[in-house]
């Protein structure tokens, strides 16, 4: 009887816990949707003064947030045209490797991602600057770019673990080139995690905010221009960009599935 009640009172608290999980996570997620429909001209949405599109309205209508979009998207898509080709370098040359020599590579391939983002971004400022080169969009995507391959390598990496050599062996025991073994058997294994480092570049780049301060130059990405409005004063607005961006991800996360799914089915 009593193992019985204590079993009960642990399904119980590790439902409690679940819940009080995910309100953590999703709490300040619901706020911020919230707030986007609340008649307010602050951002909260307490008190309520009734319900309103007037800030998605003004979302859709605000050209300085459409143009730090298009400018974050710019240096997303060019960090990851960078990052790519050096993590996956990276990751076929550290597969290649065996002993003291493959952890002391490792380690030099992922200590970008242990430096603070400020110094990274000051340290390429001022490294350039000796050669002409002022921020901008080039600073920009070189900089975040010197840590994103690095999470890019890793990624790479973990797919080449489960990489079966023996089908490398063979094809070239057949007479096929390095250049082809590369193009029609590692490149196509490796996809599924080409696809998912592309994914995670291009929000590592979007959401990066101490790295890019310094190297951006006059433009002026999404993130810095969030951080321009806390300083100066928050809208509503903000909290419509914010609903918009989580639909958008939520929407991508589904269609992704339902692709998984329907792949699956068909295997």
């Amino acid at each position: 009887m009593l193992r019985r009640i204590l079993a009960r009172l642990g399904q119980v608290a590790s439902r409690l816990y679940l819940l009080a999980f995910a309100g953590f996570l999703l709490g300040p997620l619901l706020i911020l949707g919230g707030a986007a429909f609340n008649d307010s001209n602050f951002p909260t949405v307490s008190p309520w003064q009734g319900a309103t599109l007037k800030w998605l309205q003004a979302l859709f209508h605000d050209g300085e947030i459409g143009d730090a979009l298009i400018s974050s998207g710019i240096i997303a898509g060019g960090v990851i045209l960078v990052s790519l080709p050096i993590g996956i370098a990276s990751a076929l040359v550290l597969n290649s490797l065996h002993g003291r020599a493959r952890g002391f590579i490792y380690g030099l391939m992922v200590s970008p991602m242990l430096i603070p983002g400020i110094v990274i971004g000051i340290s390429t400022l001022l490294f350039w600057r000796q050669i002409g080169v002022n921020g901008g969009y080039f600073l920009t995507i070189l900089a975040q770019a010197s840590f994103i391959s690095s999470f890019v390598m890793l990624m790479i990496a973990a797919q080449l673990q489960r990489f079966d050599r023996t089908m490398e062996d063979a094809a070239l025991g057949l007479g096929a080139s390095r250049l082809m073994v590369l193009r029609r058997i590692l490149l196509p294994y490796l996809r599924p995690a080409i696809l998912a480092a592309c994914c995670l570049a291009f929000l590592q780049s979007f959401e990066n905010y101490n790295t890019t301060l310094f190297v951006r130059g006059t433009e002026t990405p999404l993130t810095v221009f969030i951080a321009t409005k806390v300083r100066t004063g928050l809208t509503p607005v903000i909290n419509a960009l914010g609903l918009v961006m989580m639909l958008a991800a939520l929407l991508g996360a589904v269609l992704w599935e339902l692709k998984r799914i329907k792949t699956f089915a068909r295997a």
